[in-house]
């Protein structure tokens, strides 16, 4: 893969001069190893990616928690099937469907009909899961999917009924894929990215990694940490800050050296 470096807000007097951070696929480069790298994508066609604190889960590490069984037992009666995206009918139903649903998530108009269009007929979805309740053959909900070989699960956008809340579905759906993928024996299910502790309910799976800027890291204390981080006011890059380096890392510098996933050739 290609870097770029795009520029961001910089904070002169502190010394910090922030880069956007893009992975480029080159020839024949696949977008799993770009997501191992710490990329997720930033355009849907593929041929941009961004590098960024997100989660993935470990499937080979993962096995269902009592807090796993406690929500799929609160779902139990909905079924889900794997649907090629090729082969899901992308009716006007579903089309109302997602954008009720992201107004009422989002706010009004955020996710725009253009948006969902252009989103439902991209590179970025291979595969959907749909979920029906047995009881009614509703369908309830739907989650689009990038799956690659059985590499990587990207479990992207997910659209339910909300008044399936008590019942848990947005966590039933995610708990039910990662379940699914474990399965069928993929290496990994991604999840998005963890920058408030709103988006917690991530970590939430046995097995769970999130990329800290250099490496894969298992140490839910130091996400924690890095996202009680972002409430203040650092002046300092996280690996300059003394208490970050002595809690996670033996106040060793080298050490975060050492895991580096990243060296760079120049031609």
């Amino acid at each position: 893969m290609k870097l770029l470096f795009s520029e961001n807000q910089s904070d002169y007097a502190n010394y910090q001069f922030p880069y956007s951070i893009w992975a480029i696929p080159e020839k024949n480069e696949t977008p799993a190893k770009i997501f191992d790298r710490g990329f997720l994508p930033s355009s849907r066609e593929l041929d941009r990616f961004y590098l960024c604190r997100h989660i993935r889960i470990k499937l080979n590490k993962f096995s269902r928690s009592s807090e796993n069984r406690r929500i799929l037992r609160k779902g139990e009666g909905i079924n889900y099937q794997l649907i090629p995206r090729q082969d899901f009918d992308y009716t006007h139903h579903w089309r109302e469907f997602c954008k009720n649903y992201s107004d009422i998530k989002f706010g009004k108009d955020v996710m725009t009909f253009e948006r969902l269009d252009s989103l439902f007929n991209s590179k970025i979805i291979s595969h959907l899961l749909l979920f029906t309740d047995n009881e009614t053959s509703k369908n309830v909900g739907l989650a689009t999917l990038y799956l690659e070989q059985k590499d990587l699960a990207y479990y992207y956008y997910a659209f339910y009924d909300l008044n399936y809340y008590h019942r848990n579905l947005g966590m039933f759906m995610m708990t039910s894929a990662v379940d699914n993928f474990s399965k069928l024996k993929y290496t990994y299910s991604y999840l998005g990215t963890c920058y408030s502790r709103n988006a917690l309910y991530k970590t939430q799976f046995s097995g769970f990694q999130f990329f800290n800027g250099f490496r894969w890291s298992e140490n839910l204390k130091e996400l924690k940490y890095l996202i009680n981080r972002e409430k203040s006011t650092a002046k300092l890059h996280a690996v300059e800050t003394p208490e970050f380096v002595e809690k996670f890392y033996d106040g060793n510098l080298n050490s975060i050296i050492e895991e580096s996933s990243f060296a760079i050739m120049v031609r």
